[in-house]
């Protein structure tokens, strides 16, 4: 009996620290939440849509606040399985406290309110919200999700925090260190994020975009979230201008945040060993080309529009951020397919970018290399692949390797399970495929499927897609079990 008191105690001890760094979170959200109550003061005329930020922002900041301060305890740490909970029970909060909003000002079902929060958050794209009658503050309200959605609730979090304390969370979320110190790589990220969004505004602005749309872009694009302002995405301007400086700011987005902080100190032999850019330099050329010559150059009417079509949706899908300038049900299939296995693909780990990763795809792809070598060398021979991360080399172990596989076979299970859910309601098999891999990959890429008279399967199954896309299978395993498994034995002994 002792020891089950010693037990329960432990859990009580455990989860006060638990639900402290989820109160924390909880009144970032609602800070995130109230930030659109700025785009009143350019648009008064929506003055009345105040109450709607402002209720549900203020009641998350308020709670969190009371739960952080109240609950905390002196010099706290926290196991990665720990900070799986508190991830698992952050983005609940804040993906259905996000719907409010959206479904107090455009009228929409809980379950499409639902929706467009988890789209939002997860930086996915997928929408069924008529943009082109939507209020400004709601347009701003869906991209800054997106801005912090991308950036991920435990760097926000991070960046005021110390110790192995975070190390918990950061592991959690699937986030690397850019330097060992914690913090500062929590403020290093988001001092890059902040940085790419003061370049990408007034970029998107020269342009030609007006400056409401250039902030809305810029956070979707560096997001790789990929809402818009406008039902056409970036093909509203039709603009080479804009395209290009898109690209740049998709190409950003899907950058690792090791990468890039290694480019920034000019590091520049460490970033060119980087699996994920040799990748990148061999698929995206090889798929504008073939996009180009088997799509795009006997579908649009010039040659500059067949290369900057072939160009944009290449670096769209395998960067995840889901702007289109066209309409893909007019592309033969082969198109439909590249497309697709660009977004199995995905962007880096450790960016903003969603699906399997590019990192992944380039292990796997070392790993057959280097299994096919080995069944040519001596037995005495010892070798072990290698990889580069930022400026250091990791070599591959079987643990690794496996790890990796596992997490690509539930990926692409879940892909075929999804994608068969969405059959099932009667689409096409060509267009189930396409609109769960840009869900489960967190892409926004449509053919039509997602809109708001979709059936309530289709958008339920999207929308476990977009969970599982953005926070990764193992980080909801683990933090579901445990979360599970501790009140099982709380409420049992």
């Amino acid at each position: 009996m002792p020891t089950t008191h010693r037990y329960i105690s432990h859990l009580r001890t455990r989860y006060r620290i638990v639900l402290a760094f989820t109160g924390l979170i909880c009144a970032i959200i609602g800070l995130v939440m109230l930030l659109p109550l700025l785009m009143l003061i350019f648009f008064p005329v929506e003055r009345t849509l105040a109450a709607a930020f402002l209720s549900p922002g203020l009641f998350l900041v308020v709670i969190g606040v009371l739960v952080w301060r109240w609950l905390l305890p002196p010099d706290p740490t926290l196991t990665h399985q720990e900070g799986a909970v508190i991830v698992v029970l952050s983005w609940a909060i804040a993906l259905v406290m996000g719907g409010i909003p959206l479904r107090w000002v455009l009228e929409l079902t809980p379950l499409q309110a639902f929706f467009e929060s988890v789209s939002a958050w997860t930086t996915t794209g997928l929408s069924v919200v008529d943009v082109s009658t939507a209020p400004k503050s709601i347009l701003f309200y869906r991209s800054t999700l997106q801005l912090a959605g991308g950036a991920g609730f435990a760097i926000i979090a991070l960046s005021a925090l110390t110790g192995p304390t975070g190390l918990g969370i950061s592991l959690a979320e699937g986030r690397e260190l850019l330097v060992p110190h914690i913090q500062r790589s929590a403020s290093l990220v988001l001092s890059i994020y902040g940085g790419y969004v003061v370049v990408g505004i007034p970029a998107l602005a020269l342009a030609g975009m007006s400056w409401f749309d250039a902030v809305n872009h810029a956070f979707a694009a560096l997001s790789t979230g990929g809402f818009s302002t406008h039902p056409e995405s970036i093909g509203y301007w039709d603009s080479a201008l804009i395209e290009g400086v898109v690209i740049v700011l998709m190409l950003l987005g899907t950058l690792n945040f090791v990468t890039a902080y290694a480019l920034l100190r000019g590091k520049f032999r460490s970033v060119l060993r980087n699996g994920e850019l040799h990748l990148m330099a061999w698929v995206i050329p090889l798929c504008v080309i073939a996009i180009f010559f088997l799509v795009s150059w006997s579908l649009y009417p010039t040659l500059g529009k067949g290369v900057r079509v072939a160009i944009f949706e290449t670096i769209t899908a395998l960067s995840s951020t889901g702007f289109n300038t066209i309409d893909y049900r007019a592309w033969p299939g082969f198109g439909w397919l590249l497309l697709l296995l660009l977004m199995l693909i995905g962007g880096g780990t450790g960016s903003t970018a969603g699906a399997i990763k590019q990192f992944r795809i380039y292990v796997l792809y070392r790993a057959l290399r280097w299994e096919i070598t080995r069944m040519f060398l001596p037995k005495q021979v010892v070798t072990e692949p290698d990889v580069w991360i930022g400026e250091t080399r990791h070599f591959l172990t079987d643990a690794r390797v496996r790890q990796i596989g596992l997490f690509v076979f539930i990926y692409l299970i879940t892909f075929f399970v999804g994608s068969a859910v969405i059959a099932a309601h009667g689409y096409s098999l060509q267009e189930s495929l396409f609109e769960f891999a840009s869900a489960i990959g967190t892409i926004g890429l449509s053919v039509g499927v997602t809109a708001p008279d979709a059936p309530a399967g289709v958008l339920g199954i999207e929308i476990a897609g977009m969970i599982l896309g953005r926070l990764e299978f193992f980080t909801i395993i683990i933090g579901v079990g445990k979360l599970f498994t501790d009140l099982r034995d709380y409420f049992n002994k």
